[in-house]
């Protein structure tokens, strides 16, 4: 079972990422991560860490609270 707040992060990352127009792995190499975590995160697959929280919303132009 998949906890909603990583269901609604990743829902929001992935909105985000195509209004920019950005490819996962676009989105990945500007966050410095990996693509398939990138992935993993709009699927909920993944518990996200702060850090890595921080990283994403940079990468998107967005503030932290946006993402929630």
């Amino acid at each position: 079972m998949k906890h909603e707040i990583l269901v609604s992060f990743g829902r929001k990352v992935q909105m985000r990422r195509k209004e920019l127009k950005l490819s996962q792995e676009q989105l990945a190499e500007e966050a410095g991560l990996h693509r398939t975590y990138i992935g993993m995160i709009e699927r909920a697959e993944k518990n996200v860490t702060l850090v890595n929280i921080e990283k994403i919303a940079k990468a998107l132009k967005i503030s932290i609270p946006e993402l929630f």
